[in-house]
């Protein structure tokens, strides 16, 4: 047959069929005689043959095998033309003949189906290869892989699982004909079910029906999943890098069906086409990973190189600032043009040197952290950057307008405090070169003042100190172990005055144990304030308590130093009433600051004590002041005081009742009315009225002013004395 399928081949179409009936008829094969109109040489014209009706049929049967061969018709069709050539009474030689030529073309018809196949199958790898040669794209290639798997294969679906490694697990990553979401989801612990094998093994595993196959572990998640989607037949093959498994395909049919090795082997290459998609998948995520690394560091290169470039214009500009002798608020006004905000700049208690003031003490802890943490740090919609020289703090910057700071810009913040810092030192150094200078004009005035005052005044002219004007003379003491600390925090203070030491505003000295500070007198700020003041920040600055005496406004040497000597008895008289380290000047100090004073104020004394219940008989006419003085001289006895005064005793107690109203509750106390009794009888020198202006009270007219000597000296009129006492 193998034979007779050559020649056919050999032979022209229209003479095939007059060809098999002649083998079928038992002649010989002879190329001569089978070829019409072609003779030996010499011989005579055949006569044409006769064919029975028997060959006609066998040949009828050929020419239709080969026309279902030509047209690739169903294998249930060849057996048809045996059997028509039977019904026409074929021989039983040319039947048996026939029969063997219907298998050969069933064998042909099956290799040309498995050729057509096989050319199926290298043109999806080759279409498979070209996607991953075009694709960038993971998802698609697997998409199609998937998708010529299920159609080569000819199964109801097709799947892809990839493993999860931060799960732990498996996942559906590609699905085709799956029409079940559950099993679409369905994530696979490692080890599960059939791809489970698959990866352990890295071998393919075929099962004709899953649910009865035990070669694998079931789960309830799985096999709700299997059942689900129906499937029955499932193939799966491992995805190879090398002897790494990095996924699983699998093919799988509704119905039960053994798989072919053709078809394992098929759906390893497409299944190797994955791995190779997955591999340049993650080759291509690598190389565009580390190129935006690389892109990443080169704008981190570029963006560190413009900041070094800036801050070495700014390092250049600051230092310029600093070699003019550029003060504190231009290096301010330089920083906050660099850092596009506003700059304000503190000293080491919060007051304002340079900017808008405000917010220091809401800032200072935020001060402190960046003390500790030596670095700029925010606070708020700000920046804060302490000002420092080794662990001294001398103040702070403060950066308003820009809540966000890049690394370059608070690196360029910080340098800004080293600046300032350098600047506050040399203003402090100067500032102490000229205070020391200074110092020694105030110890020289306090020694003595009365030896040349004409040089004292010009030496204090050539010092920015006018000594004609009117200045606040302090003395502050403290422990001795603290005097020299003490030094160091007045100097410390009257740099930190507006204007600072060096602009004239005040001058400080050592003389004998304590401190002296020299204010000029602005006349907003009285004696009694401004030690209070000073008591309060000198004891910040030193770090323990300062007490401080005031003496009052004096202008001129000889003044001065008198002064100075009512504010050290003043400060003694503080010690000596236990109120260390408090502020004070000796008009507060009731009848001791009448006999500390230098030139007792005594209607001022009489005014401070009793004003309120003068001031209150001179409006209303009433006697408080007589009934105060009738029941201090009764012995605070009320009945002999309303026998004194000639009145009801419940007249008495509520003239009291208004005293205690007027002068305050503890008025009868021993130390409160000492000071009472004494007013009482200095006002029997007084012979006017005492009215009240602006909360305080003062006399009208009155003899004060000319027997304030003989009062303090204690010759007090015996003609007054003795009148009170009748």
């Amino acid at each position: 047959m193998s034979g007779t399928m050559d020649d056919l081949e050999r032979l022209p179409s229209e003479h095939v069929s007059d060809h098999v009936s002649s083998r079928l008829a038992g002649g010989p094969s002879d190329p001569a005689t089978d070829h019409p109109g072609t003779a030996a040489p010499g011989a005579p014209a055949p006569s044409a043959p006769v064919t029975p009706p028997g060959e006609r049929a066998a040949a009828t049967a050929l020419r239709r095998l080969l026309d279902l061969l030509a047209t690739d018709a169903a294998v249930e069709e060849f057996p048809e033309p045996l059997a028509e050539a039977r019904r026409r009474g074929a021989s039983p030689a040319e039947l048996a003949e026939l029969d063997e030529a219907v298998r050969q073309a069933l064998l042909v018809h099956r290799r040309l189906r498995q050729h057509r196949r096989r050319e199926a199958e290298l043109t999806a790898l080759f279409d498979t290869a070209t996607d991953l040669a075009a694709s960038r794209d993971l998802d698609p290639v697997l998409r199609a892989i998937v998708r010529r798997a299920r159609l080569l294969l000819g199964t109801d679906t097709a799947y892809l699982t990839l493993p999860d490694t931060a799960a732990g697990d498996t996942y559906m990553r590609v699905t085709d004909g799956s029409v079940s979401p559950l099993f679409q989801h369905l994530r696979l612990s490692l080890g599960d079910g059939l791809g489970g094998l698959v990866a352990q093994s890295a071998r393919p595993y075929a099962t004709a029906d899953y649910r009865a196959d035990q070669r694998f572990r079931h789960t309830g998640r799985i096999d709700a999943g299997v059942l689900e989607e129906g499937l029955v037949a499932i193939l799966g093959v491992p995805l190879l890098l090398g002897d790494t498994v990095v996924g699983v395909l699998f093919a799988a049919d509704r119905a039960p069906r053994a798989f072919t090795p053709d078809q394992v082997a098929l759906l390893c290459s497409l299944a190797a086409h994955a791995a190779v998609a997955l591999d340049t998948a993650k080759a291509l995520a690598d190389s565009r990973a580390a190129l935006a690394e690389l892109n990443a560091a080169n704008t981190v290169i570029q963006a560190h190189a413009a900041a070094v470039q800036r801050a070495e214009r700014a390092h250049d500009r600051l230092t310029e600032l600093v070699l003019r002798g550029a003060d504190v608020a231009q290096v301010a006004d330089e920083v906050a043009l660099l850092l596009g905000g506003e700059v304000t700049v503190h000293d080491a208690e919060g007051h304002p040197l340079a900017g808008r003031a405000g917010g220091a003490r809401r800032a200072a802890e935020a001060v402190e952290r960046a003390r500790t943490e030596g670095r700029a740090v925010r606070h708020g919609d700000s920046w804060v950057c302490a000002v420092l020289a080794g662990p001294a703090l001398l103040g702070s910057l403060v950066l308003r307008g820009r809540p966000e700071l890049d690394d370059p810009d608070r690196r360029l913040f910080e340098r800004a405090g080293v600046v300032t810092a350098l600047l506050l030192l040399l203003r402090r150094s100067a500032a102490e070169a000229e205070h020391r200078v200074r110092g020694e004009l105030l110890t020289d005035l306090l020694t003595a003042p009365g030896r040349d005052p004409a040089a004292l005044l010009a030496r204090g002219r050539r010092l920015g100190i006018d000594l004609t004007r009117r200045h606040l003379v302090l003395v502050a003491e403290t422990a001795p172990d603290g005097r020299a600390r003490l030094a160091g925090a007045a100097a410390q203070y009257l740099f930190g005055q507006r204007g600072g030491a060096g602009g004239g505003r005040g001058v400080s000295a050592e003389h004998g144990e304590a401190v002296v500070l020299l204010l000029p007198d602005d006349g907003a700020t009285g004696p009694e304030a401004a030690a209070r003041a000073a008591a309060e920040r000198l004891a910040r600055l030193a770090g323990q308590p300062v007490t401080v005496g005031a003496g009052p406004s004096a202008a001129g040497p000889p003044a001065l130093a008198a002064a100075h000597a009512e504010a050290l008895r003043c400060v003694r008289a503080l010690r000596a009433l236990g109120r260390g380290g408090q502020g004070a000047a000796a008009e507060s100090l009731g009848f001791l600051g009448v006999l500390l004073a230098d030139g007792p104020e005594v209607a001022g004394f009489v005014a401070r004590t009793l004003g309120p219940l003068l001031a209150y008989d001179e409006r209303r006419g009433t006697e408080l002041v007589g009934t105060l003085r009738a029941y201090f001289a009764c012995g605070g006895s009320l009945t002999r005081a309303k026998e004194e005064l000639h009145v009801h005793v419940n007249t008495v107690v509520q003239r009291l009742e208004r005293v205690a109203a007027l002068l305050g509750p503890d008025w009868n106390e021993p130390a409160r009315a000492l000071e009472l009794q004494l007013a009482l009888r200095l006002r029997l020198l007084a012979d006017g009225p005492f009215k009240e202006t602006d909360g305080r009270f003062e006399q009208v007219d009155g003899p004060f002013e000319q027997v304030s000597d003989r009062a303090y000296s204690g010759e007090v009129g015996r003609e007054h004395l003795g009148k009170e006492q009748r």
